[in-house]
């Protein structure tokens, strides 16, 4: 059963099309990567997918609702998170506070009042953060400024924050980005950890293909904007234009020898 469906969609900047009637589909409980050269579109099709930018052509349902037209924050309320290849958090605010602050929001955008007029909620909104900062290894810095954290702990962070808005469908935007390869392998780790932990449906992009090959369950493969392949990773890997794309011309056709 799919939990999100994309048909039809396009997009352009000016006369630039970045998007060209790309359909997608994720199934529910899967861990869907989409993979692609630089410049391919893919994150733009994410931009698109979680109400940040809008398709110009093509529908996106989530479920069984249409959310073509609607804004990103009302798909976090039923249940789209994101982080993006560089991670938005607040730097000046320790990473409780961070935490803190996008468990704020997820209870304002859910009741539509204010966390803090409510001890119970802020209360329960507290515990909350605190099993998310251990999920993601970053208990011991709860204190500490975000911006002192390294880079691969500002994506733990933001993965936190995310988390706390308790997503169904969680899309990661290049997770490993600017990672050192230790920081990579750990994070592979802690991904996979918290899908299960969850019980959440996976979308990401990654140029990483160790990284690719060990998440994944589904691969999409984008192109100038168009889809070229989908479907297992074993059966997109033996694709020899996705061969092309990756090992180029003289390395596709020896491969095949």
């Amino acid at each position: 059963m799919n939990l999100l469906e994309a048909s039809g969609i396009s997009k352009s900047y000016g006369t630039f099309r970045v998007l060209k009637d790309v359909d997608l589909r994720v199934r529910r409980g899967a861990t869907h990567a989409i993979i692609g050269p630089n410049g391919a579109g893919k994150t733009t099709l994410f931009r698109v997918l979680s109400g940040e930018a809008f398709a110009e052509n093509g529908i996106i349902r989530y479920g069984a609702r249409d959310i073509t037209a609607m804004s990103g924050w009302r798909r976090v309320r039923m249940g789209i998170g994101r982080t993006f290849q560089v991670a938005r958090i607040f730097r000046e605010l320790s990473v409780l506070d961070n935490m803190l602050v996008a468990a704020e929001a997820f209870e304002r955008n859910s009741t539509g009042l204010h966390l803090r007029l409510f001890a119970a909620g802020a209360r329960a909104a507290r515990e909350r953060v605190v099993d998310a900062l251990a999920d993601v290894g970053l208990s011991s810095k709860a204190d500490n400024p975000a911006s002192s954290l390294s880079h691969g702990d500002k994506k733990r962070l933001e993965l936190g924050m995310a988390l706390v808005l308790r997503p169904e469908l969680l899309m990661l935007d290049e997770p490993m980005a600017g990672m050192s390869p230790s920081e990579r392998s750990a994070s592979v780790e802690l991904i996979a950890r918290l899908k299960q932990q969850n019980d959440i449906t996976l979308l990401l992009t990654e140029h990483d293909m160790n990284v690719v090959f060990k998440l994944a369950t589904d691969l999409t493969v984008l192109n100038y904007g168009e889809i070229v392949a989908s479907g297992e990773p074993s059966m997109v890997r033996r694709s020899p234009l996705v061969r092309e794309l990756y090992l180029g011309k003289e390395a596709n056709g020896a491969g095949g020898r």
